[in-house]
């Protein structure tokens, strides 16, 4: 067993160029993503109406400067970035001792938003079996995967969740909520219930979707105020959604599910803790909401946020919960800092007693997902 110092709890892949071919049954491959050249001469997915290019979401050791939405191809690119022995060179470049893969979103929806349920599930099986067997296969001790849940159902969530985790998947990952509608509601809980009795953590990447709704379409050119904007408040559904959980009593119900708040960042939880409590104090008799504990107990309990460069959050880590924090690197988004990540932990970690700095860039996630 490796004796782990560092495990990114947020690393994310990239489709090879086969995988569709080699894992989508052949009835449905007419409808799958499809390899196109961007207007740059670059590589793309073309994923219905949206042509979705490299550019941000494959950058490893690209200076701002030279940061571009079109024109990368595969060719470019280190094959780390979408095969499983080229990343683990990456990582033991960069310092790391395992790490947790998720879904590349923008392909997932693109199956969760159309309308043939068969389809459909048949794009997130695919991915799920190509990730859990081929990516991570033989590699369990430094590679584990975040399974993609579908959006059929609660039945059909189950049904997934356990499928995956026979497979070996570390956790789940939501693009709605359970049930697929646009808030919470108990029809939800049998799948809350699922995940805690297979302890399978469930994982809320940036914001959720409503089942079967269409993407928005997208150009290919992005830029401008609007763009740089929106890339700085990715954080910006997370408070919604722990204050969800908690008030709509889902964390008082299922003491052991795992809630995970990927890319969500810490050093504004002290804030959302404290109102929590407070608009509860105020509130919960004209709303009708009775809670044993105080939000703030059921955030501490079920709930852990990572971070990617987050200094504010390390520093203030008892005001948020030293236990509720993880660190990940968001490799290869645009946002990862390989191959200096060790510089970045200990820049971050300045005055963080060791046992302290274990728990958040290691201990926390090797427990969690099972590398401990």
């Amino acid at each position: 067993m490796p004796n782990y110092q560092i495990i990114d709890a947020d690393q994310h892949i990239i489709e090879p160029p086969d995988l569709w071919e080699r894992w989508l049954p052949a009835g449905f491959r007419p409808m799958a993503p499809k390899l196109v050249q961007d207007e740059d001469g670059g590589d793309a997915w073309q994923l219905g109406e949206n042509l979705e290019p490299l550019g941000l979401v494959t950058v490893v050791a690209t200076p701002p400067q030279k940061l571009r939405w079109t024109g990368v191809r595969y060719a470019d690119l280190p094959t780390g970035c979408w095969e499983a022995e080229g990343r683990l060179d990456l990582m033991d470049q960069d310092g790391i001792d395992a790490a947790i893969i998720y879904p590349p979103q923008r392909t997932m929806l693109y199956f969760m938003s159309n309308t043939d349920p068969e389809f459909h599930l048949a794009g997130i099986q695919a991915y799920n079996d190509w990730i859990l067997k081929g990516f991570c296969g033989g590699h369990g001790d430094r590679l584990g995967a975040i399974a993609q849940m579908p959006a059929l159902g609660v039945d059909s969530l189950i049904a997934e969740l356990e499928r995956t985790k026979a497979l070996g998947a570390r956790g789940a990952s939501l693009s709605t909520w359970p049930s697929g509608g646009a808030a919470l509601s108990p029809d939800d809980d049998p799948f809350w219930a699922a995940a805690e009795r297979l302890r399978m953590p469930v994982h809320l990447h940036i914001s959720l979707a409503v089942a079967g709704q269409k993407r928005a379409r997208t150009g290919v050119k992005r830029g401008g105020p609007t763009q740089l904007a929106a890339l700085a408040t990715t954080l910006s559904a997370m408070p919604r959604l722990i204050a969800d959980t908690i008030f709509h009593g889902v964390c008082a119900r299922f003491p052991g599910l795992r809630i995970v708040g990927a890319e969500a960042g810490a050093g504004w939880v002290p804030y959302l803790l404290h109102e929590m409590d407070d608009r509860y104090r105020r509130n919960r008799f004209w709303t009708g909401v009775r809670l044993e504990q105080l939000p703030s107990a059921y955030f501490r309990r079920n709930w852990v946020l990572g971070f990617i460069r987050d200094p504010y959050g390390v520093q203030n880590r008892h005001a948020v919960g030293p236990r509720n924090m993880m660190w990940a690197s968001d490799f290869p988004h645009h946002i990862n800092d390989w191959p200096n990540s060790r510089w970045l932990i200990n820049e971050m970690s300045l005055g963080v007693p060791e046992d302290e700095k274990h728990l958040l860039f290691c201990g926390n996630a090797a427990r969690l997902y099972g590398f401990a």
